[in-house]
């Protein structure tokens, strides 16, 4: 594997072989599904509100420093969006995006406590199938392109990747400082798009190499761009899950609400009828009461006033 792989790299932390990583992805996996909730399933949620807020902080610095070195060592008007050969030299430009990459390469790790805190707030819920999988294969990914690519066309995806953290951690940050913030943050939604854009993006960067003659290895152009189909459709799939179908279902109740209310009102207008005919018959039957003197006894007299006119 050394052979063909870039030999800048090679002494690098974690870049001796994939196993390290594969063994800390499948860790996770076994982590958040079994072991974590298991470790949890007798125990209070923790609360981790500042632990998140520094947390989330963090990782809007941590991508916007990574975003930058994406631009400064290429893509800010050296690189070309049409074909970017991979520079194996010992050019300060290239060994800096070679170092980009790799400290792109562990902010996948460090992702991986987004998923820690949902277990740790028994928040199982949340952990979607796609969740875990989008996680636990992007240190895997990105691994590879590390360990050949460095750079290059594929460092494209880095740069939308960094972006969209950027946004999406700005968004956690928010929502992590409390309820008040909430009525501010309409716009989650728009996050799933973002990311799907970003797919759709890649998929297209990646796949124009398929028509165009670029000394760029062929295999990483596959690897991107199916990497991208698969997470653009599991992404589509939840965002029609998560908001498509429950504005459905948030209408149906809507609907159902209304027809229960317009009931109810149905019923109390019956009601409220019921009353005024009532009324109406004893307005009209009312009975008066007078008192005849009979050898010192007082009997009641009923009469029945129906017909009179009420004065």
């Amino acid at each position: 594997m050394d052979n063909r792989s870039d030999p800048r790299v090679n002494d690098w932390a974690m870049m001796s072989g994939p196993f390290p990583t594969l063994f800390i992805c499948l860790f996770y996996a076994y982590f958040v599904k079994v072991l974590g909730p298991r470790f949890m399933e007798n125990r209070k949620p923790f609360d981790l509100r500042n632990v998140m807020i520094l947390y989330n902080l963090f990782q809007v610095i941590f991508s916007s420093w990574l975003f930058y070195e994406c631009l400064a060592s290429g893509w800010w008007g050296v690189y070309s969006f049409r074909c970017q050969p991979v520079d194996y030299s010992d050019d300060p430009m290239a060994l800096r995006m070679a170092r980009g990459c790799w400290w792109y390469y562990f902010s996948k790790f460090t992702e991986f406590m987004d998923t820690i805190f949902f277990v740790l707030r028994k928040k199982n819920n949340h952990i979607s199938t796609l969740h875990v999988i989008h996680h636990g294969c992007m240190p895997m990914s990105v691994w590879f392109g590390v360990k050949f690519t460095p750079g290059g066309h594929s460092s494209f995806f880095g740069l939308l990747n960094t972006f969209v953290h950027i946004v999406m951690y700005s968004y956690y940050l928010l929502a992590a400082l409390g309820p008040k913030i909430q009525p501010y943050l309409w716009w989650k939604k728009y996050l799933t798009s973002l990311q799907m854009i970003q797919f759709v993006l890649v998929m297209i960067h990646a796949f124009q190499l398929l028509f165009v003659d670029c000394n760029y290895p062929k295999a990483f152009v596959w690897l991107i761009g199916v990497h991208a189909i698969i997470f653009y459709f599991l992404f589509r799939d939840f965002y029609i899950e998560a908001y498509k179908k429950r504005k459905s279902t948030m209408r149906k109740r809507q609907e159902e609400a209304r027809k229960k209310e317009e009931e109810r009102s149905g019923d109390e207008s019956v009601r409220s009828r019921l009353k005024e005919n009532d009324l109406i018959y004893a307005n009209q039957y009312k009975m008066a009461t007078g008192y005849i003197s009979d050898e010192g006894l007082r009997n009641r007299v009923f009469i029945d006033n129906r017909g009179l006119s009420e004065e």
